[in-house]
């Protein structure tokens, strides 16, 4: 038997009216090819173009780059871009006198150590780092005087619903928080030539709608067999009055994204600008049934398989009523500037909506931790139109003192009331504390719900996310391009409805042949509504198995049962070995962030990335001539992977999707999943007409004061 024990919540009401109302910001400084500031010269960003596939509960992401240089002498690329969510990069290529190849994972000082040597011999070499939870820094050598260079990485990460919502977010938005790195370097965001983006969504659901908020213009089609195709091109990307749309382009870009078509090469094409996130939306078709899902990998039966296992819920989780005390922690840092006017209007929408029996109390941070409110506050018109007036006086400066900011909020609680934080910040904790076990220290020592929106990209997730876990609550990231509206109504389900608590989850054998070991999942003592919960695994053998969810609904025991079988042998989905890898170093960094620096634990991380050929910040992933990998003793294993994981896609590709369902003779629940209506698992949320209203009135207004600007 696997357990894995939780302490489950019950989430209570408004955090996501501040948390999502926020989330309307200023443009952010945007990734793209760096050069030193004090460099008069620069590479061009020729080519740029991303497929993207969602299938089987993952996505695969993969981008080609063309960097051109104008001038006579040989020059060095180096391209960053922002770490997206839970992303494993799997794939890094350089394409070396017209031939592909493909970097294998080393440590990272040794790596940097060999594409220094191989730059100053004049031999063709690349690297893939990862600048800790910020961004990935790509660099290839040379780039010869007026001539061209080819680059493709793919990287890997999870593909969730929530509330039958789906999101895929592409950053492109770099988050502003390392002054270090934005003082030395400036980033070209120019595409000059071609930039296509195309995603495929093959799922075994249904699906009604897709979406994408900030770019309408992209192409989207729906194919006989129910997926769904985005396709974007220059045009759609191009910002500005009086451009037309380049019509060649709608038929020139190639599927598989690895060079031009002749109808490419020769259109006139629009410069775009790399600087405004892609998010993409699919919602799932109502009444949906809940559901498990398995994804295995095991190509040997008698070896180790890998398996990935997604519950999808249907609780009857009802709405919560009774008042509670609201402490809003709200950071007012420099990094903060372009959006504290947006901050205020939030926490007016947020205050507007909050009961009769609640009351707040509002705490800002920068380089420490003051208080707008004096004492808890009652939600009377006057005192919130008070609160309101002194909230829009305050300026973003200084830097950022996040346990100061959280401290008081914590210090500040009523124990004779049910409270909650409301946390909300875009960036790094640089000021005072920083670690991260003084911060889970700190939230353990109150039994209160921390809800927290992560704003933009490159915030410190490693520390923000545990955090908010270890508290029962919940977190948000929030782009500049995400639908506010969709994404309030779908957060403020949670706040207002139950949870289970007291959770367990064992997985256990019945067949004696079936052995399953090394679990990993995010460590959140809680689930709301809408969620899923996934773990990775591996396992060994075939047979059946039985899974059992239990806990407590607002004290009452309930549990959720089911079986299905292990495969012995499973070989459509090899990249579910690169994700349990990924899962694996987390928790490894998740343990050293809080028991501080380990050898051991570094080098498991280290060894888990050479095995399963992810970045990570101990490794880096390098190129050198081909006939330079057996030379340096450099075994070439994630070549050998990718060749087994391009085999399978190509062979999904040719298939019909697949449904990866396994409980369906034996449904362990007996609802529907909660839907982006207010169906399914429990009755609808409280006042949703109300949020999407003032929400709507809100992000109208943010709409008019950027024509204006």
């Amino acid at each position: 038997m696997v357990r894995i024990s939780r302490d489950w919540c019950v989430a209570t009401s408004l955090a996501a009216g501040l948390c999502l109302s926020v989330s309307a910001v200023a443009p952010a400084n945007a990734v793209g090819l760096l050069t030193p500031s004090d460099q008069s010269q620069s590479l061009d960003l020729l080519d740029h173009k991303v497929s993207v596939v969602v299938e089987d509960g993952y996505v695969m992401t993969t981008v080609n780059q063309t960097f051109s240089n104008p001038h006579a002498g040989d020059m060095e690329a180096t391209y960053s871009f922002p770490v997206p969510h839970k992303a494993a990069v799997s794939e890094f290529t350089y394409w070396i006198d017209g031939k592909p190849v493909t970097a294998e994972v080393v440590e990272k000082e040794k790596a940097r150590r060999i594409y220094e040597s191989e730059k100053q011999a004049g031999r063709n070499t690349g690297l893939a780092e990862q600048d800790d939870y910020k961004t990935f820094d790509i660099s290839v050598w040379p780039v010869r005087g007026n001539d061209d260079v080819d680059i493709r990485f793919t990287y890997i990460q999870p593909a969730k619903l929530d509330t039958g919502i789906g999101r895929y977010l592409y950053p492109l938005e770099e988050g502003g928080v390392d002054e270090e790195k934005l003082a030395f370097w400036t980033a070209k965001q120019t595409v000059t030539g071609t930039f296509s983006f195309d995603l495929h969504l093959r799922t075994d659901y249904p699906v009604e709608a897709v979406r994408l908020p900030k770019h309408p213009g992209a192409q989207t089609s729906q194919e006989q067999d129910g997926s769904w195709r985005i396709h974007m091109t220059n045009t759609d990307l191009a910002d500005g009055p009086g451009r037309e749309a380049d019509l060649s382009l709608q038929n020139a870009h190639t599927a598989d994204g690895n060079g031009l078509s002749e109808g490419e090469a020769t259109a006139i094409q629009t410069p775009v600008t790399l600087d405004q996130d892609i998010v993409v939306y699919w919602r799932q078709a109502q009444d949906q049934p809940a559901r498990v899902d398995l994804v295995p990998y095991k190509a040997d039966p008698s070896g180790r398989g890998t398996f990935m296992l997604t519950l999808t819920p249907g609780m009857d989780l009802q709405p919560i009523t009774e008042g509670r005390d609201w402490v809003f922690v709200l950071d007012r840092s420099g990094s903060m500037g372009g959006k504290i006017a947006t901050l205020g209007e939030g926490v007016a929408k947020a205050l507007g909506k909050l009961g009769p029996e609640d009351r707040f109390r509002i705490i800002f941070f920068n380089d420490g931790a003051s208080e707008l409110t004096n004492g808890f506050i009652p939600t009377s018109p006057d005192m919130v139109k008070q609160a309101l007036n002194d909230l829009r006086s305050v300026h973003a400066e200084g830097g950022t003192n996040l346990y100061a900011g959280l401290k008081r909020g914590l210090d500040v609680l009523d124990s004779d009331r049910t409270s909650a934080i409301v946390l909300v910040t875009d960036g790094v904790a640089n000021v005072g504390i920083t670690e991260t076990r003084k911060f889970l220290e700190l939230t353990q020592q109150k039994d209160v719900r921390l809800f927290t929106a992560i704003m933009g990209n490159s915030a410190n997730t490693p520390l923000l996310r545990p955090m908010t876990d270890a508290s029962g609550g919940f977190a948000v990231s929030v782009s500049n391009s995400d639908d506010i509206v969709g994404t309030l109504l779908q957060a403020t389900s949670k706040v207002t409805h139950e949870a289970l608590h007291g959770l367990t989850l064992d997985l256990t054998q019945k067949d004696g042949s079936l052995r399953v070991n090394d679990i990993r999942r995010r460590n959140n003592p809680s689930l709301y509504r809408g969620e899923q919960l996934v773990l990775y695994g591996h396992y060994w053998g075939n047979g059946e198995a039985s899974l059992k969810l239990s806990g407590e609904i607002s004290g009452t025991p309930v549990s959720y049962e089911t079986s299905f079988t292990f495969p012995e042998t499973a070989e459509r989905n090899p990249e579910i070995e690169r994700l349990w890898g990924y899962a694996q170093i987390e928790h490894d960094l998740q343990t050293m962030a809080l028991l501080g620096p380990d050898p051991d634990l570094k080098t498991s991380i280290v060894d888990t990335s050479k095995e399963y050929g992810i970045l990570s910040p101990y490794t880096s992933m390098l190129i050198v001539q081909e006939a330079r990998f057996e030379e340096l003793a450099i075994d070439q294993t994630n070549k050998k992977r990718l060749a087994t994981e391009q085999a399978a896609q190509k062979d999904r590709k040719a298939k019909p999707v697949r449904s990866t369902r396994v409980d369906t003779t034996k449904p362990m629940f007996k609802g529907n999943q909660p839907s982006h209506s207010g169906g399914g698992g429990g009755s609808g949320s409280l006042g949703i007409l109300g949020l999407f209203l003032a929400l709507s009135a809100l992000t109208f207004g943010l709409n008019m004061r950027r024509r204006n600007a």
